[in-house]
């Protein structure tokens, strides 16, 4: 496991002021320990969770796990064939409403790394 990034909750950082002893199992259980088992790997993790909150039509919490999917390794090709996978065992309207959520996703990430090329390139231009 000293190989695969550490798992880091952020329910303290959420709820802790609010809901403390949901911060605190939030942070500690599942992040702190779950999270960062060995028996299965950050990436692999990250691809059930994508799966199941899928499935489950959990679209509010899949923002973050796509984000901490590829964080963990997981491409952008492979989170649309998971849900894509999903939709056909899962329903049409939770798999529609996941991929949109990713294309979402996907297409702010494309919108940022465009900006961050405009600004390189204008900052090159000033210099010279």
């Amino acid at each position: 496991m000293s190989d695969q990034p550490v798992q880091v909750g952020g329910g303290r950082t959420l709820f802790g002021d609010f809901a403390p002893k949901l911060a605190e199992l939030t942070d500690d259980v599942l992040f702190a320990d779950v999270w960062n088992r060995p028996e299965l790997s950050a990436r692999d993790r990250s691809l059930v969770t994508v799966a199941v909150l899928t499935a489950g039509g959990n679209t509010e919490q899949l923002r973050f796990h796509l984000g901490r999917a590829v964080e963990n390794g997981v491409t952008q090709d492979e989170l649309v064939e998971a849900i894509t996978h999903v939709t056909l065992y899962a329903g049409w309207p939770r798999g529609m409403a996941a991929m949109g959520v990713a294309k979402e996703l996907f297409a702010d990430d494309a919108d940022s790394d465009d900006d961050d090329t405009d600004t390189d390139t204008d900052t090159d231009t000033d210099e010279k």
